[in-house]
């Protein structure tokens, strides 16, 4: 599946329609099209981005997961392989992607500019930013989370008209439709172009008597609390969105989202990498050079592990399905631990008489100093 933003990828914003998704992605693959762009492999390229893009977009359930974990949360959808044409149901039926191509060169070239209320309201709320840290413990096993914030929410003097009394007047300057058609001469001749209403800016009405409660914004500031649901697994930079939870728009317009961004705190004891964790374990000498079962720590509990005769000083044991959850999936990272070699300090005489006694029998062999245990690490993991 590919990493780009499949906003980005269509040329739309994420408050974007079903129809102007539908027609960037007409536009793109009419562009990239490998019939229109033989053995053109960027063309292609383009064209299975779109196509991929399209496909999560233009399903709901696909969006609103992508919308509020990103490719995290698309994990699993279309299955172990990843995104391929089989699973591209949407967009595979192209006499419904392309069938109204008439239309759209018929607005382009001569299309007659009607009257009705076309435009769409564009006094959206603005969305909104918060921070929310959480444990290990928590992305572990998924929370729900009371926040307070400020917002813009309906003026109840005026319910969000913006009037005073309550009433408003078409204006005549685009009888309500919100648009107005403009001319201009250039070297072609005179050309004409739809553009917002300057009078009342796109909204068909005028408000003569603003409201003294919010000044005509049909809008005030509240706080209110909102429940937050974290799926397990979440990370550093991921953000949860709320549709419809931001600022009220101006005068009846729609309201903005609120982003959820996650912060991880730091753990005392485990390090994330992705979804596995890896812990640092110190045993003495003896331990290492007998073996030992220890106790060893994990975030739903202790659990025993055996460590065998002449382990050296940085070994990797592996605890599978003891890491976190993937977002919206079963499967589960691992943990491992990390066994480290204390040399013991502030020795007394006994203590140093059997290390020299001991020292007696090592010189007699051929110790063979391991690869850096950090190339290792560092090898592991790549």
């Amino acid at each position: 599946m590919s990493k780009k933003d499949y906003y980005e990828i269509l040329g739309v914003e994420k408050t974007a329609s079903e129809a102007e998704i539908k027609k960037a992605y007409r536009r793109l693959a009419m562009q990239y099209h490998p019939d229109k762009n033989k053995n053109d492999k960027v063309a292609e390229e383009k064209f299975k981005e779109a196509s991929e893009a399209y496909e999560v977009l233009s399903d709901s359930e696909k969006r609103n997961k992508y919308d509020q974990y990103g490719h995290a949360g698309l994990e699993g959808a279309f299955g172990s392989g990843g995104f391929t044409w089989d699973n591209f149901t949407h967009a595979s039926d192209f006499s419904d992607i392309f069938s109204s191509w008439g239309g759209i060169f018929d607005s382009l070239f001569g299309g007659s500019f009607s009257g009705g209320r076309r435009y769409r309201n564009s006094n959206r709320g603005e969305d909104l930013q918060i921070s929310l840290s959480l444990t290990l413990e928590d992305i572990a096993k998924g929370v729900d989370k009371k926040i307070k914030i400020n917002v813009k929410d309906v003026c109840e003097r005026c319910h969000g008209s913006g009037s005073q009394d309550g009433k408003t007047q078409t204006c005549q300057q685009c009888h309500g439709s919100g648009q107005v058609m403009q001319t201009t001469r250039s070297l072609f001749g005179q050309m004409q172009t739809v553009v917002t209403c300057p009078s009342c800016h796109g909204e068909g009405t005028i408000i003569k008597s603003k409201c003294s409660e919010c000044n005509g914004e049909g809008r005030i500031n509240k706080t209110k609390t909102i429940n937050v649901h974290i799926p397990a697994g979440v990370a550093e930079g991921q953000y949860i969105r709320l549709r419809g939870q931001g600022n009220r728009g101006v005068r009846g317009g729609e309201s903005g989202d609120i982003l959820v961004m996650i912060h991880e705190k730091e753990h005392p004891v485990f390090e994330r990498k992705e979804a596995d964790l890896i812990c640092e374990y110190p045993i003495s000498f003896s331990q290492a050079a007998l073996g030992v079962e220890l106790e060893v720590p994990t975030l739903s509990g202790k659990v025993k592990m055996k460590i065998p005769a002449g382990t050296q000083s940085g070994k990797l044991f592996r605890l599978k399905s003891q890491g976190l959850p993937h977002v919206n999936s079963s499967y589960r990272g691992d943990l491992y631990i990390r066994v480290v070699v204390v040399t013991p300090t502030g020795l007394n005489g006994e203590e140093k008489q059997l290390l020299e006694q001991l020292g007696t029998f090592d010189d007699g062999r051929k110790l063979k100093p391991g690869r850096n245990f950090f190339t290792k690490f560092k090898e592991f993991f790549a």
